[in-house]
């Protein structure tokens, strides 16, 4: 009779172990970035053994897919496609500027680590290309659909996380200014 409850009991506490590997991992990721975090770091925030680290996730990238898929889960990325019923290009701009700065805004240390990472570490580019870009590419379809070369140009320098960096972190802008100051650059590159 106790069977059932103990298998139960297992499974719940393999569940939270994972949990805490992944929490860990993440943790990482938005302080020294993904490239630099190393199994022993992960298994000592988690407070697991690195043998059940390698229970859970045998690879990297076993780990890396939980992490960025326990990312989307919590804080998704603007998906672009409402935005397409806005008919007036500008408002639709401030809309999805607006939506991704916020975004950016809310996991600044984490995008800012991974993708530096992107540039330099195949697996970080390989998860960022499956998890990441679709979201971009979507963005960049949505709100340069009628835009000139010059302003899809200037639309996709505007949609970098790396800019949004320069315009608020750096530069001292709220957001709202930063959203109105990227929107107003792209209009003005036609």
């Amino acid at each position: 009779m106790s069977r059932p409850y103990t298998m139960k009991r297992r499974a719940e506490q393999q569940a939270e172990t994972r949990r805490r590997i992944v929490e860990a991992a993440v943790e990482l990721h938005g302080s020294v970035g993904p490239a630099r975090t190393n199994t022993s770091m992960v298994a000592e925030r988690a407070g697991v053994q690195r043998h059940t680290l390698y229970a859970h996730f045998p690879d990297e990238r076993s780990l890396l897919l939980a992490c960025s898929g326990l990312v989307a889960e919590r804080d998704p990325l603007p998906d672009a496609e409402p935005w397409r019923g806005i008919a007036d290009r500008c408002e639709r701009l401030r809309t999805g500027l607006r939506a991704l700065y916020g975004w950016y805004g809310r996991n600044a240390d984490l995008a800012g680590c991974v993708l530096r990472d992107v540039e330099h570490h195949a697996l970080t580019r390989e998860i960022a290309e499956l998890r990441i870009a679709p979201h971009m590419r979507a963005c960049h379809e949505v709100l340069g659909d009628g835009l000139s070369p010059s302003q899809q140009a200037m639309l996709g320098l505007m949609l970098s996380y790396f800019t949004w960096r320069t315009l608020v972190r750096e530069g001292g802008l709220e957001q709202d200014a930063a959203v109105a100051l990227a929107a107003h650059a792209i209009a003005g590159a036609g």
